[in-house]
This record gives structure tokens, C-alpha cells and sequence, in this order.
């Protein structure tokens, strides 16, 4: 009888997707409690080494994967996701738990309830076995945090994550189960999922209630898979009356993948006029994406970017503002403890004017009108995610710069403001094996379009590389 070779060998637990975990259960080919187990197991081999977590509780998964063992043994899960083990973000609430925000100024109140996507994710029958980190205020792409230790990337200890789903994206390349929650509102779970060979959707806005709700914020699916990240759709999507910007509900058949790339007209993003230039290698890997598309019958047209310096320092400007609102709140000794690089990239926006703030606002309405023209002539935009291949896992940005802080996100963060869709899938790796992400875009409201077509590509990249492994010491 043939013995596997190593490579060969049967898929560990921990690695399975989340719909290859709901069919094991259910033919009782093993059980949450024993999934959960593994998990807990590789996450001991990991965490030293990327410190992804906040409040794990292994022992109290345990419990709630115990108690979803015996409903799937008597043929009664409770939901969608049952006994499917789930990390959460920092930033979306937990109940009785500290949402500190990945800031170490932050008090630590317990939330009063679950946030909606923690709410979902928990009645649909998840194992929620821990947060997850981020950098303060959720206002950097990087594992850097005042309060969190530094997270690094799976991939290469010695680079960025990503963030400010940073543990989230960290955690899914490690392989801490199947599905991470993250938030998004100018790249933060795009970012991370490039870095770290992840699939993240950033919904349309409303799509997935939250609360709170705040102009251009998401929360999103970070998974391994499009299949996982469409499973995970289909529990987060659902009603919140808590979230006044939330869609109205109606039912979206999010198990139907079956669009076709053959006569879909693409447009391909490649060069900004603002922002950090593109290196050779991303470009490469995104060029070859929209080779794919147009090999298999997708009209393909290479497009002029539309974002714009003025919409860049617009945002900046409301940001930085927005930003020392909260600090001007604090006390000199809480003020003390925000990460550097943060204080000072929020200070500035004490000499921001009224009027300064609003015609930053005020682009936020530029970046609508550009984007909805844009999908006049187009069904997707194909584009990188990030500029950059990676930078080290110790700076705040790749720049590094509280002056230059977003120069870097101007592929990301237009789809945040414009309320579109907007996928990040890999497609392919640098020549030494870093992941790079490809960036799908819809018309708004289109989420299912877009998963569709990161499920065609899925079918059109070629072979993945395998996930990365835990040091051995």
C-alpha cells in the first residue's frame, strides 16, 4: 500500500476549511471538540513567535465546542457554523469583555453585549476561542501596537502583517482555524489578507451591520478559502437594527458562485498619480491576474486611476482631526501611553481649521462621483492591493512617516469612501516567496459578484504555495 510522503500527508484539522469542517461533522468523521483541540495545539507552536491573540480562552472554547459535539452527535447543530472555530478583532465588541482598541490609553470597560458580527457569528454556532490583535485606534496598516505585543507575519518573521486586522491576517496564514473577523475602513483587512495570502472582503458599506457605524467602516471575512469567506457572508450579512447605515435585508443566495469571467468587461488599475509607486514584482503579479481573466473570455482594459493627491490629504486631514478628538479627551497620562507615531500624526490635527476638515470630508463625495463614473464602462476593476511587496514587521507604515502616513493605501481606500466591494485575493509570490495580493472591485451592493469572480480566479492562479509552518524552536 502507497505511504504518503510527507507532503502527501492528510490535511491536519487545524488547516481545514470551515465547509470541509461542517461536512466532517456532520458525517461524524471527527468532532468541534477534537478541531478545536488541534487549534489549540498549533497555536501553542505559533503564538511565541507571532503573537496574533488577545484574550484566548481555550478553556471556555473548550466548553462551547463541548456543547456543539453533542448537537452534532444528535443531529441538532444550532446553526450555520457550529462548532467552526472563529477569531474576532479587538475592535468589535464581546460581551463582558475590554475593547481597548489596540491602544494601551484605552479604559478597559466590559461591552455590555456582543457587537453585531459577534452576535451572528455566535448564534450561527462559532467557537469564538479569541480576539485578535491591532495597532491603536485601528489607524495603522502594521502588527505595531502601545498595547498588544507586536505582531509579526507567518510567512517571514521579520515583516509586517499588516493591519489593523493584524492578528486576524496573521492567525489565518498560521492556521488558527478556518475563519477571522476583521474591520476595514481604508484597507484593513485587504492589507493584511495581501500580506499574509489570505482572501478578506471588504463589503459594500451596510452589508454587514456594526455598531458603531461610521462613514466608510466594514467588517469583513478574512479565510483561506472564497467558499469560506461566502459561508461567513452568509451569517454576517444578517439584520442588526443597532446599525442605522445597515442595508435593508433581503435574501442573497450566497452559495451561488457560478458568474463567468467570458464577456465581463475589466478594468485594470496599475498606475496612480499618487502615493507610493509600484514596485516591479506586485505589478507583475496583477498583470498576470488580468491575463487570467482575459484568458478565460473577460474583456480586459487597463484603466487610468482616478484618486488624486487633493483626496488623499483630504482624508488625511479628516482623519488627523477625527483622530485628536479622541485624544484631546484623554488625560495627560493616558495621552502618555498612545504609540508615538500615532500621537503625532493626530497632534497635527489641532491646527486644522473647520474649513480644512470639511473640504477633506467633502472628498470623500469627489471619490463617489469617480468611482460610480468608473463602473459606467465596467463590471470589475482589477488592481494591486498594495504598493509595496512588505516592509518589517518593527515600523508603523511603510514609510514610517506620521507625515506620509497613507501612502501606501491609496489602492484600498477609494472603495472605502465610495461604498464598493472590494476583494483582496493572492495571486501569486515574490521570488522569495511572499505572498501578493490581487484586488477585485464591483459596483456597489455586487459583494456576491465579486466573491464570484475571486472563485473563478481561484480556478485561473495555478498552484498555491504551501501555508507557512511554525519555527521549529
Amino acid at each position: 500500500m502507497h505511504k504518503p510522503a510527507p507532503e502527501e500527508a492528510v490535511t491536519s484539522l487545524h488547516d481545514l476549511s470551515a465547509t470541509d469542517l461542517i461536512a466532517g461533522y456532520r458525517a461524524k468523521q471527527f468532532s468541534p471538540l477534537e478541531v478545536l483541540d488541534e487549534v489549540i495545539a498549533h497555536v501553542a507552536r505559533w503564538e511565541p513567535h507571532i503573537k496574533a491573540l488577545y484574550l484566548y480562552d481555550p478553556d471556555g472554547a473548550r466548553a462551547v465546542a463541548k456543547a456543539s459535539t453533542d448537537r452534532w452527535q444528535a443531529g441538532e447543530p444550532m446553526g450555520t457554523l457550529d462548532g467552526v472555530p472563529v477569531t474576532i478583532k479587538d475592535n468589535v465588541a464581546t460581551k463582558g469583555q475590554p475593547v481597548p482598541l489596540g491602544a494601551a490609553s484605552v479604559k478597559h470597560v466590559p461591552a455590555e453585549k456582543d457587537a453585531p458580527p459577534a452576535a451572528r457569528l455566535r448564534e450561527a454556532g462559532a467557537v469564538i476561542f479569541a480576539k485578535t490583535t491591532m495597532p491603536d485606534y485601528g489607524m495603522l496598516s502594521s502588527g505595531l501596537s502601545s498595547f498588544h505585543p507586536l505582531t509579526r507575519n507567518p510567512w517571514d518573521l521579520s515583516k509586517n502583517p499588516g493591519g489593523s486586522s493584524a492578528g486576524a491576517g496573521a492567525a489565518g496564514a498560521a492556521g488558527y482555524g478556518p475563519l477571522h473577523l476583521g474591520t476595514d475602513i481604508g484597507g484593513s483587512v485587504r492589507l493584511p489578507a495581501c500580506w499574509c495570502g489570505l482572501v478578506a472582503l471588504k463589503p459594500s458599506l451596510g452589508r454587514v451591520p456594526i455598531d458603531p457605524p461610521y462613514v466608510g467602516r466594514v467588517a469583513g471575512p478574512m479565510t483561506r478559502t472564497v467558499d469560506d469567506a461566502v459561508l461567513m457572508m452568509s451569517v454576517l450579512s444578517r439584520p442588526d437594527r443597532r446599525d442605522g447605515m445597515s442595508l435593508p435585508a433581503h435574501e442573497i443566495n450566497w452559495k451561488t458562485l457560478e458568474k463567468s469571467p467570458r464577456k465581463m468587461r475589466l478594468g485594470l488599475m496599475l498606475d496612480l498619480d499618487v502615493g507610493q509607486a509600484l514596485e516591479k514584482e506586485v505589478r507583475d503579479v496583477v498583470v498576470k491576474a488580468a491575463k487570467a481573466f482575459e484568458s478565460a473570455g473577460a474583456v480586459v482594459t487597463e484603466v487610468d486611476g482616478f484618486f488624486t493627491r487633493d483626496m488623499l490629504d483630504g482624508l488625511d486631514n479628516f482623519w488627523r482631526a477625527r483622530m485628536w478628538d479622541d485624544l484631546s479627551k484623554l488625560s495627560a497620562e493616558e495621552r502618555a501611553k498612545v504609540l508615538p507615531y500615532i500621537y503625532k500624526w493626530g497632534e497635527a490635527g489641532a491646527k486644522l481649521s473647520g474649513v480644512d476638515v470639511i473640504r477633506g470630508f467633502n472628498q470623500t463625495m469627489a471619490i463617489r462621483a469617480a468611482a460610480a463614473k468608473l463602473f459606467c464602462d465596467f463590471d470589475y476593476i482589477i488592481s494591486p492591493v498594495s504598493p509595496v511587496v512588505n516592509f518589517a514587521a518593527e515600523l508603523a507604515s511603510p514609510l514610517n512617516d506620521p507625515d506620509k502616513p497613507f501612502e501606501h493605501i491609496c489602492y484600498t481606500v477609494p472603495w472605502n469612501m465610495s461604498e464598493n466591494p472590494a476583494l483582496s485575493i493572492n495571486g501569486g509570490y515574490d521570488k522569495n516567496g511572499f505572498p501578493i495580493g490581487v484586488q477585485i472591485i464591483g459596483r456597489r451592493f455586487d459583494d456576491i459578484g465579486v466573491l464570484a469572480m475571486a472563485k473563478a480566479f481561484e480556478g485561473l492562479r495555478g498552484p498555491q504555495r504551501p501555508w507557512p509552518q511554525p519555527p521549529e524552536k
